[in-house]
Order: C-alpha cells, then sequence, then structure tokens
C-alpha cells in the first residue's frame, strides 16, 4: 500500500546508496544521509503526505505522522536497510537521546497511564493502595520505569552496534540484590577501593555512559579475540570490568550529572515561576520542530524521581493544548470540503486521543506563517499560568485527554485553568488574525469536479501500475557452500524476525557467492556486502554476507557483477575473504532470504546443520 510512495522518499533523498541510516519516532523518518546536498528538501515537502522536512541534529528528517511505521518498513525492505544504527562514533547526544527512548515510548505512555489510572482510584477510594490488587497494578505500572537502566542499556547497546542484551545485564546488575543491599552500608569497598552504592533504579544517566564505554570495549575485545573464543569471552570480560567500573566510577558520575542538569532547570522555576514557564511555553513548540524536544525526557524522569513531578512537563503541557487550539481554529476557518478540514480533523483527534502534536506543528502551523507566532503567544501564556502556580507532571504520560481525566497533573484547577487559556488563545488568534490573504486558497471549499478528477487520475495510476503475474513454481539452490542455519537461529535479531525476508542461513566455508537461480542483478551495494535478485519467474532475494559487515565499507569483498546484469544459476556473484573478515570481529553466517515471501508460497527444504554444497536445492517456492 505505501510502496509506491517509499520509493517516492527513498529517491528525493538521494537513493538508498545516500542513505547511512534510518530510524523513526511517533511521527518522522529520521535518515542519517552520506550527503544533505542530494536530496530534495523542496520536493519532499510538495509530497501530499509529507507533512514536512527538517533537517537537525544531524538527520535528515521527513514528518509523516501516525502512518510513519508503514513508510519506515516499506523504505527498509526497498532499500534493505538495517534498523539498527551501527556506529557508536559521529552520534550526536540528540540523535543518542532520540534513538533510546523512542522504542520505548509506548510501554512508558501506557505504564504512565497505569499509574494515573491507579492514582484515581486510590484518591477516590475506589481501590485501597494497601491492597494487592493495587500492588499488582503498581508493579505494572511502575516495572518500566524502576528497571529503565536494563531497558536503556538494551535500546543504547543496539544504537551502538554491540549486543544489547550485554547492554541490558549491564543496567541489570545495578539493580541485583546482592548489590543493592550494599546500599547504605558504610565502610564498604571493593579490592580495597572504596565503595559507595547508589540506588540505580529509575535512574537515566548512569546507563547512557556505561553503554557508551562498553560499545568501545566490545568493538575491541572482537578484534583481539578468536571467533571461536567471543561468544563467552567477550561479553564475559566486558560484564567483569564494567560492572564494577561502573559502580565505583561511571555510575556516581553520571548520577552527578543528571542532578546537575535537573537542579538547573529547577532553579530556573524556581526563580521565576512564570518567566520560566513563558520562555517554556513560548519555545517548545519550536524546539519541538528541531526534534530537540528528546533532551528534556532524561530531566522529566529524573524530576518525576526526585521530586515526585516535574515542572518542565507541568508547563510544555500547554503547548499541545496550544497546538490542538490552532487545529480547531483553522478547522473552524475552513470551508466545508476545503483542503484544511481535510488536515485540521485528523490531526485533532491525533492530539486530543495520543497528545501527538507533531501532525498539527508541521501540517498546519508550519505551513502559515503567522500561526508560528500565535503558538507561541498561545504557549507562553498557558507556560506562565502552569509556572506561576507550580504545576507538574506526577507520571510520565502523553499530554493528552486521558492523562487529564486521570488527574495526573498537580495542583489540577490551575493546570487547568493554563491549558484551557493555551486552548482558547490558540482559536481566538488562529481565527481572527493567524491566516493571511495569501493562506486563504486552503481555505476555500475544492470544487467537486477537481475532486472527481483527482480521483480518476488516482485510479488510472494504480491500474497502469498494476501487474498480474502468473505464480510459477520456483527452485532457490543454495548460493555457497557451508553448514544450514535455521533462520531464527541467526544471531541478528533483524534477520532472525523474518522481518526483511524469509528463508534460511548459511555458515560458508568458501568465500565464493554464486547466483542461485536464473535472473537479473536487482541491487548491488557500495559495501559490496549483500546482492539483490530477481528470478525470471519473479521470486525476489537478497544474499547477505555476514552480520554487520556493511562496518567493513567493502574491505575483503570483490563484487563480480553489476546492476541490472542477468546471471545464470551458478554465476559468481561476489568474493570475499573469510579469515580476514573474522579478524575484524564479524560473523560471516549469511542469511539467503526471499523478500518478497507474502507473494508467494515458500518452503525450506534444508535442515538446520545440513552440510550443504553449491547448487544444492534449499527452497521451493509455489
Amino acid at each position: 500500500m505505501f510502496e509506491k510512495e517509499a520509493k517516492e522518499i527513498l529517491t528525493l533523498v538521494g537513493g538508498s546508496n545516500n542513505v547511512n541510516s534510518l530510524v523513526h519516532c511517533a511521527t518522522r523518518l529520521r535518515f542519517e544521509l552520506k550527503d544533505n546536498k542530494k536530496a530534495d528538501k523542496t520536493a519532499l515537502e510538495g509530497l501530499s503526505y509529507v507533512l514536512s522536512v527538517v533537517v537537525s541534529g544531524g538527520q535528515f528528517q521527513v514528518v509523516i505522522g501516525p502512518k510513519v511505521n508503514s513508510y519506515f518498513e516499506e523504505i527498509m525492505k526497498i532499500a534493505n536497510l538495517k534498523k539498527d544504527t551501527e556506529k557508536s562514533g559521529n552520534m550526536s547526544i540528540l540523535k543518542i537521546i532520540s534513538g533510546a527512548f523512542s522504542p520505548l515510548i509506548p510501554i512508558m505512555a501506557g505504564a504512565g497511564m497505569v499509574k494515573a489510572l491507579l492514582t484515581v482510584l486510590a484518591e477516590f477510594g475506589i481501590m485501597s493502595d494497601a491492597s494487592a490488587t493495587y500492588a499488582v497494578l503498581s508493579a505494572a505500572g511502575n516495572a518500566v520505569f524502576y528497571f529503565m537502566p536494563i531497558f536503556l542499556g538494551i535500546t543504547l547497546s543496539k544504537q551502538f552496534g554491540a549486543n544489547a542484551y550485554v547492554g541490558g545485564a549491564l543496567g541489570a546488575a545495578l539493580l541485583e540484590p546482592s548489590f543493592t543491599a550494599l546500599i547504605g552500608q558504610e565502610g564498604t569497598n571493593f579490592f580495597g577501593i572504596p565503595l559507595t552504592a547508589v540506588d540505580y533504579a529509575t535512574t537515566i544517566f548512569p546507563i547512557f555512559i556505561i553503554s557508551f564505554i562498553y560499545a568501545y570495549l566490545d568493538k575491541f575485545l572482537k578484534k583481539v579475540i578468536k571467533q571461536e573464543l567471543q561468544m563467552f569471552l567477550v561479553s564475559m570480560i566486558c560484564i567483569i570490568v564494567l560492572v564494577p567500573l561502573a559502580a565505583l566510577v561511571f555510575g556516581p558520575f553520571g548520577t552527578t550529572i543528571g542532578n546537575v542538569i535537573s537542579a538547573v532547570v529547577m532553579k530556573l522555576f524556581n526563580f521565576s515561576g512564570i518567566v520560566a514557564g513563558v520562555v517554556l511555553g513560548a519555545t517548545y513548540p519550536f524546539l519541538t520542530i528541531l526534534g530537540l524536544h528528546w533532551g528534556f525526557t532524561p530531566i522529566t524522569l529524573q524530576n518525576i524521581t526526585e521530586f515526585g513531578g516535574d515542572v518542565v512537563e507541568g508547563a510544555a503541557a500547554c503547548c499541545v493544548y496550544a497546538e490542538i487550539g490552532i487545529a480547531i481554529g483553522a478547522y473552524l476557518k475552513g470551508k466545508k470540503h476545503s483542503k484544511i478540514k481535510e488536515i485540521a480533523g485528523p490531526t485533532l483527534l491525533t492530539g486530543f486521543l495520543a497528545g501527538v502534536t507533531e501532525p498539527i506543528l508541521y501540517g498546519i502551523i508550519m505551513r502559515y506563517k503567522r500561526l508560528m507566532i500565535v503558538v507561541a503567544i498561545a504557549g507562553g501564556v498557558g507556560g506562565a499560568i502552569n509556572g506561576l502556580f507550580g504545576v507538574t507532571l506526577d507520571a510520565f504520560v502523553f499530554h493528552n485527554i486521558f492523562s487529564m481525566v486521570m488527574l495526573t497533573y498537580s495542583p489540577f484547577l490551575p493546570f487547568l485553568l493554563g491549558v484551557a487559556a493555551a486552548l482558547a488563545t490558540g482559536i481566538i488568534l488562529t481565527y481572527f488574525w493567524g491566516i493571511t490573504s495569501d493562506d486563504k486558497s486552503d481555505f476555500e471549499a475544492v470544487l467537486e469536479s477537481e475532486t472527481a478528477n483527482t480521483t480518476t487520475n488516482e485510479i488510472k495510476e494504480v491500474t497502469t501500475n498494476t501487474v498480474v503475474t502468473e505464480k510459477k513454481h520456483s527452485e532457490i539452490f543454495a548460493p555457497v557452500s557451508g553448514t544450514a542455519i535455521a533462520l531464527e537461529n541467526v544471531e541478528d535479531e533483524v534477520f532472525a524476525s523474518g522481518a526483511t525476508g524469509q528463508g534460511l542461513a548459511i555458515l560458508p566455508n568458501e568465500g565464493k557467492i554464486c547466483a542461485p537461480f536464473d535472473g537479473e542483478v536487482v541491487a548491488v551495494f557500495p559495501s559490496k556486502h549483500a546482492v539483490g535478485l530477481r528470478s525470471v519467474d519473479g521470486v525476489e532475494m537478497l544474499i547477505h554476507v555476514g552480520l554487520n559487515t556493511v562496518m567493513l565499507n567493502g574491505k575483503y569483498f570483490t563484487l563480480k557483477i553489476e546492476q541490472d546484469a542477468h546471471v545464470n544459476k551458478g554465476d559468481v556473484l561476489l568474493e570475499f575473504d573469510i579469515e580476514n573478515i573474522k579478524k575484524e570481529g564479524y560473523s560471516v553466517v549469511t542469511p539467503v532470504l526471499v523478500t518478497n515471501f507474502d507473494d508467494v508460497d515458500l518452503k525450506v527444504v534444508a535442515n538446520e546443520n545440513d552440510v550443504l554444497h553449491t547448487g544444492d536445492k534449499v527452497m521451493d517456492i509455489n
């Protein structure tokens, strides 16, 4: 459904060869491009399904809205990009924070709503906070926050290209009962070195430091330790070195940094809640536009832990309602069947129900210049009120109608006053002042004939691009000699999950990949480690030599074919140096994947641990 649009986006960012990596958050495709100048920002912004394009924090961000994941999956499939950011170097703090928290946002938001619900139930006497039922539900709501070091250890290690589960274990060690039992004890030491045990539950910064050090240590060890010993020795050394260092150095240092940053923000509010609220309320939407708002997440979690509530998000909540107010004002201003009503209607629901307002920011506010002023004024007005009364967010939730109903903010009445003021200011200023004569075309009714023509053209386009193919029986043969490995046992979660294709993997015993069928070459990569093929029967295949070998940038690989070349079964596609790749610390396990598996009936006929020779049949397709 999104394939055509995904191909357009990929072409306009300079093609798959221009993309180093791609991640996404709630609303944006976040590209790391080799050369931003090769991307056509203007053309991207002209696409009907793209809300805006932002270049910030080293990322080329294409703002899509709530359907971003569908576009992300299509682009990843088309371009054969890996889902994990594989380099720890050259990553900005913004990108690290964003990449660490983005995968956790759904569970954090859901768990936060559980905590908010329990607060309401206890407040109104519906459930006793001393009951076993409350304790069970409280555990459900608290778990993700209490064990945050574990979750961040996983997401950060994945970003840095290290083993995610070792990263999680490093975070878990700081919460293990043997260690937590040392908290508060006097005179403790580690081999004679004084040790002050700290409670790391719910903390953020220590695991950031530990994960960063771990990524470099992991890569170093894989270079100096033979592959036969890496399975246990690398993780063993990392754990036995980093856990004590975390307890003695990194942990206390990270905790201190987190406390300092939180204290600076709190001092601004202590100096003047009104001034702090105005500044934060007026600037927060623009921080969101640039993707810089993620930097507040650690501070928010730190403040909730330390003080029981966060004044930063207490004031920032007004910005969400200021943006919703602007969407309401624009919707009311637009005529029936106008373009603005088509945009504003869905974004209102997203804002109210989910607290995600980027579609409003990019789809409405940034398109009409006066609304940039309106959002600053409305956010500043609400922020001043909430700052004056010291309104706090008491659980990590998105700012939406549900978090409001569950009384997640305190004091609650001043909170309502602040968000109501922001909402009303946004509506009134947008309706009576925010739309200029230059903007009015989007607010006028679209003629039915125009809509009909557009629909007809879309139908013609779909009909033209639809190709009906007759299914044929196909056989896939082993492209390399070696040992068969079941795909789910590949030590790479993307390949193992089948997200990039179905098939099997082979541990090769020779450095030569041959064509598994007659067909054509549809994709070659600058890194030379993978080849995309299409058989004469329409079977699309990816042969990916090694895991994470894209990091070698073509070193030890030699391509023997070119893009669009016709190949016959058994033709040599590429050659690679097995021993040198292993010495660099990379696995040579080679996934052999059918990527259009949804369109075919695929059966893997090779079994786990089968000894295969080039040309042996490994898959049947109908």
